[in-house]
């Protein structure tokens, strides 16, 4: 009884600060399912402690719903806005897809060349790696850790990063399996800036921050001052509250896991997926072709995607950013013309944010979902007249 009266005291106070610091666009429309949202965010925020977050919904093409909650320093008792900037974690990725497909598209890059066409000092390795083995995760290079990657010396840019792994052996036959190493976009970022003849900022701009108005998408650099950057937090693991992450270095690393951004751009990107005719059907329908692993098998991601379907079969392209300091997510409901971010401050670790729960809220419900409902519904009825 005193945990759930501290956890609705805590809502309480985190909405009543809101309040007062009023940080949110809703379309009146949809007043209802926000009302759900911003409940379901101050019980996880409340929940996991989570300093500050923004969460952003299109639907239909249109922006129905942007808020910002909580701090972006506690220290500074600053208040998180739309333009404060958090951690894209592995959610970069989808960025690097995109403008990799752009450069396809234009003749620049071509998915079945080896990368010694383009890098013929790269270490040759016992098999040969393509374009397409890396931006589907499936070269067979190994996982990575964080502080590997930020190791001094070799985190300040792309080409110098490539030190860290040049030399390691493949740990499987390319195309047979998938993994998260961020090596794959790593090396296929450093491609894309010896064929541009651009550093990797420019190829990004120029291809999807810039053309799209991503306008708080930036990469992160801890050594130099970012307007609107956000503090990054863990969770002690004892008090179970916020404590400062360690500064992190990840420009090595801006094609897969290095760049700051915010719900809104985020949830554009996604929406402009579906709807820009930047975008060609041609982008559009290789981003979510499922991958085909050697075996036969279809893998689950294709190009930095998690291509899902949920219980009631409706398809989602999912993204999550998990990061020191940061989490991310996109979710993209094609079908169902609706999309859903959420970013915060505070490393994700095992918990997951509350996406999918939030998105039901603004979906219709399917036939078999009706159906399933009335089933229940049937059953809880016959045990209750059984009961009395």
């Amino acid at each position: 009884m005193k945990i759930r009266l501290f956890i609705l005291t805590a809502i309480i106070a985190f909405f009543g600060c809101e309040k007062q610091n009023s940080n949110i666009y809703y379309d009146r429309k949809y007043v209802q399912e926000i009302k759900q949202v911003r409940d379901a965010m101050g019980v996880f925020m409340a929940m996991n402690s989570v300093p500050g977050a923004q969460i952003t919904i299109y639907k239909e093409g249109n922006l129905i719903y942007s808020e910002a909650f909580g701090n972006s320093s506690k220290e500074l008792k600053s208040n998180v806005t739309h333009e404060t900037k958090f951690r894209l974690g592995n959610s970069t990725g989808i960025l690097t897809s995109m403008a990799y497909y752009k450069l396809v598209e234009n003749g620049t890059l071509h998915p079945d060349s080896s990368i010694y066409h383009y890098l013929p000092d790269f270490p040759k390795k016992k098999y040969n790696i393509t374009l397409g083995n890396l931006i589907q995760n499936s070269s067979g290079f190994e996982e990575s850790n964080l502080e590997e990657l930020a190791a001094p010396g070799y985190n300040y840019d792309i080409q110098q990063g490539i030190e860290l792994f040049k030399n390691n052996d493949l740990i499987f036959t390319p195309g047979d399996y998938q993994t998260t190493s961020v090596f794959d976009y790593n090396l296929l970022g450093a491609i894309m800036e010896k064929e541009t003849g651009k550093n990797f900022t420019e190829i990004i701009s120029e291809f999807v921050t810039d053309t799209l108005q991503l306008k708080n998408t930036v990469l992160d650099n801890p050594y130099t001052i970012i307007d609107g950057r956000s503090a990054f937090y863990d969770v002690d693991v004892f008090a179970y509250f916020p404590v400062n992450t360690q500064k992190t270095d990840l420009r090595s690393s801006a094609p897969s896991m290095g760049y700051l951004s915010t719900s809104e751009d985020l949830a554009k990107f996604g929406n402009a997926i579906l709807h820009s005719p930047y975008v060609s059907g041609e982008i559009r329908e290789k981003l979510f072709k499922p991958f085909i692993l050697s075996n036969g098998i279809t893998a689950n991601m294709s190009n930095g995607w998690k291509l899902l379907k949920d219980t009631w079969e409706r398809n989602i392209y999912c993204s999550i950013g998990n990061i020191t300091g940061g989490g991310s997510s996109l979710l993209v409901f094609p079908d169902d013309d609706l999309v859903v971010s959420i970013m915060m401050n505070l490393t994700l670790g095992d918990t997951g944010l509350p996406d999918y729960q939030i998105a039901t809220f603004f979906l219709e419900k399917t036939q078999d979902q009706i159906e399933y409902e009335k089933y229940q519904e049937k059953i809880k009825s016959e045990y209750n007249n059984s009961s009395e």
